[in-house]
């Protein structure tokens, strides 16, 4: 565990409270933004980062998911398919890690190149979905559309692995890719059904780190007496914008997400050639 100083700690409740509104208006942040921030910005080892920040992710977006269901801005026929795919990777996950000690921090450099590749698609992709797809406008929401169960699926066994790797994926590419798959449905619906989905799976793949020994308890503290405040303004947010606007947002974050994981990216270029 480190040894932090007032400072140090006061900035780290900041970051989280910032985190923490982003997580609570777009779904984006607990992990594409966070961890890239604590291991560049306060020198956190890699392991540990993705630890405590995947503990980190399940309390904060906990806090939000009482409303975003009194909303209405959950489906929970999509949520339940896509938590059947990621909580099973990750329990596999979890178990490769555990009985094969892979090293884990140059898979993970490995594995943030690629997101920074996809978070830029994913920046370009949702605004343009419901053009692109001839999805319904706003004032034609389908609230009750099928599950694409099969790719759903995929994509939650996908994400699984991401995110216990990583813990970057829950957010930033759960928007992005629900956006595509789910074009009918409106932003917050889709910001809310990532949010309560990233919490079973965070918290899962936190108890796993644990395990591991890779939670700063401090660190955890000082994060989410930011966070909490944070992501309750951010939530009642959601539901007050338009959906183009929240759109938008959600596409400028994951450019930042993307700007964040840059150097892993670069360095994964640099190995390839």
């Amino acid at each position: 565990m480190m040894t932090l100083d007032v400072q140090t700690l006061g900035l780290m409740a900041a970051g989280g409270g910032l985190v923490g509104f982003l997580v609570g208006l777009t779904g984006v942040g607990a992990g594409a933004l966070l961890t890239p921030m604590l291991i560049t910005g306060f020198g956190v080892s890699p392991a540990t980062a993705v630890g405590t920040d995947l503990l980190f992710a399940s309390i904060t977006k906990a806090t939000a998911a009482v409303r975003h269901h009194r909303l209405g801005n959950v489906n929970w026929p999509i949520l339940r398919t896509l938590a059947a795919g990621s909580l099973t990777s990750a329990v596999l996950t979890l178990l490769w890690l555990y009985f094969a000690k892979p090293d884990t921090a140059s898979l993970s450099d490995v594995i943030r190149g690629l997101l920074a590749v996809l978070l830029i698609m994913s920046a370009v992709i949702i605004p343009l979905c419901p053009v692109l797809l001839k999805a319904p406008g706003p004032d034609t929401d389908a609230v009750d559309v099928a599950v694409r169960a099969p790719s759903t699926l995929a994509f939650g066994l996908l994400l699984g692995t991401l995110v216990t790797l990583t813990s970057v994926g829950a957010g930033a590419i759960g928007v992005a890719v629900l956006s595509t798959l789910y074009p009918a449905l409106l932003a917050r619906r889709i910001v809310g059904t990532d949010v309560v989905h990233a919490i079973p799976l965070a918290f899962l793949s936190g108890l796993g780190h644990l395990g591991l020994g890779n939670i700063d308890w401090q660190i955890l503290a000082a994060l989410l007496c930011g966070s909490i405040p944070g992501i309750a303004l951010g939530t009642r947010l959601t539901g007050l914008l338009p959906d183009w606007l929240l759109r938008l947002i959600l596409s400028v974050i994951l450019l930042y997400a993307a700007y964040m994981l840059l150097p892993f990216l670069a360095k994964l270029i640099g190995v390839a050639f």
